[in-house]
């Protein structure tokens, strides 16, 4: 059985979309593809939060073009604060819909460096783009919002990093929505080829209200043989946006992805981060911090899934929530059939700050191999009364004192941010939404 989807859009208008902007005859294919494959595709089934009701669908209008950035000093002050505007030379910045800003340093375009925006990318490196572009990472016909996502994409980034390239310093995108009808269908797709390494650091930033909006995005990280990625991002859209975000990785031989979420949005989210081992000693590394508020509910699933001998996959996810929010964590490491000497280890702890608050922690462990090692733990609790009253002792207030365990709760991820100004604005996030 299907639910209708009801959108402000035909499939001739996908076909004059993809005109429109000039793309590629496979992804006009794609995308009216992707399209007609909508009603016969399920919705996704977060574990105990129903979505059936939330707006994934009803827009106002689908692209928004925006004035662009000429210079940085141009900026919002909020998002000045995040990047070092003297310094940056590999930034890319999209404004509701538009790239208003890209920036990459002549010495890495000089090694084959590629980053800009999502589109542009699949005009100028059709072939690159079309050979991972939802292909191991998420598919199009996982569901509904796959689709959709695939037929109404709008906006995201391309980064491309080829054999024997280390890029020293990190690289960093910023969506800004400051039109309270965008519409946000992101892709960001990165590829880092063998014995390559890079750090992305990602903002997703919000400065108008709206009651109305919709976030589908989906990333998708390919590390190939020996390759490291580094993946940061501070997500901090309004309250009115109802998001969708699905983060994938694909680590080859001996490659390794390590992420570093801070995921501050306000308002209904749901979050699925997987990454695949599919090398031989390939590891993950997922570090992700979550604060809740208001009446606010949240579906977080992580996942590692070991297929590679000697893969190694670590889950690491601190909550913090508080009002009427409620928020579930799934934590779930898979060791396929093959994957021996394998090793999933993962904790999940929620800190709840309120009565009405909620938060449920739900480690998981699926092994279909005999020789290997896996652990979890999982705890939902109150601020620790002998802590609290171990810092009052020492003449703190108590609000003072809950401020600084709850930093000290999420510290293990906030200090895993590889750019200091983004680690500067997610701690002034959490400073705002647990005042």
């Amino acid at each position: 059985m299907t639910t209708e989807t009801k959108l402000p859009f035909e499939k001739e208008d996908i076909n004059s979309l993809s005109t429109q902007n000039n793309e590629p005859a496979w992804l006009t294919e794609l995308r009216v593809q992707a399209f007609s494959d909508l009603e016969n595709l399920p919705m996704p089934k977060p574990d105990k939060t129903k979505i059936d009701k939330w707006n994934f669908t009803a827009f106002r209008k689908h692209s928004i073009e925006s004035e662009v950035f000429t210079s940085l000093d141009e900026l919002p002050e909020q998002v000045k604060s995040i990047v070092a505007i003297e310094e940056k030379r590999n930034l890319y910045i999209q404004r509701n819909n538009t790239p208003a800003y890209t920036s990459l340093s002549a010495e890495l375009k000089e090694q084959g460096v590629i980053f800009t925006d999502i589109l542009t990318a699949a005009r100028d490196h059709a072939e690159l783009v079309q050979q991972y572009f939802m292909k191991d990472g998420v598919k199009v016909n996982e569901h509904r919002l796959t689709a959709l996502h695939a037929a109404l994409l709008n906006g995201g980034a391309f980064l491309y990093v080829p054999k024997n390239v280390e890029v020293k310093e990190p690289i960093q995108a910023i969506f800004l929505v400051d039109n309270a009808d965008a519409t946000l269908f992101n892709h960001v797709l990165i590829v880092a080829e063998d014995n390559s390494s890079v750090t992305y650091v990602e903002n997703y930033f919000s400065n108008v209200e709206t009651t109305d909006g919709i976030a589908n995005i989906v990333t998708e990280v390919i590390a190939n043989a020996n390759a490291k990625v580094t993946y940061g991002a501070v997500d901090t859209l309004d309250k009115g946006y109802t998001t969708y975000v699905n983060r994938r990785g694909v680590a080859g031989r001996d490659a390794r992805i390590e992420w570093a979420l801070g995921l501050m949005n306000d308002g209904d989210t749901i979050s699925d981060n997987t990454t695949y081992l599919m090398g031989d000693g390939s590891s993950g590394d997922t570090k992700t911090v979550v604060v809740g508020r208001g009446e606010q509910k949240q579906n977080f699933t992580t996942q590692v899934i070991h297929h590679g001998l000697r893969s190694d996959g670590q889950i690491l996810k601190h909550g913090v929530m508080k009002d009427s929010a409620s928020s579930i964590f799934n934590g779930i490491g898979k060791i396929e059939h093959g994957a021996t000497k394998a090793n999933a280890e993962q904790e999940s702890r929620v800190l709840m700050l309120s009565e009405k608050a909620r938060g449920d922690a739900n480690p998981i462990l699926l092994i279909d191999e005999d020789d290997v090692t896996a652990g979890h733990a999982a705890s939902v609790g109150r601020v620790d009364p002998l802590q609290l009253y171990y810092l009052m002792s020492r003449g703190i207030s108590r609000q003072e004192a809950e401020r600084l365990v709850i930093h000290g709760f999420l510290a293990p991820v906030v200090n895993e941010l590889p750019i200091e100004g983004v680690k500067k604005q997610l701690v002034e996030v959490i400073e705002r939404k647990v005042k």
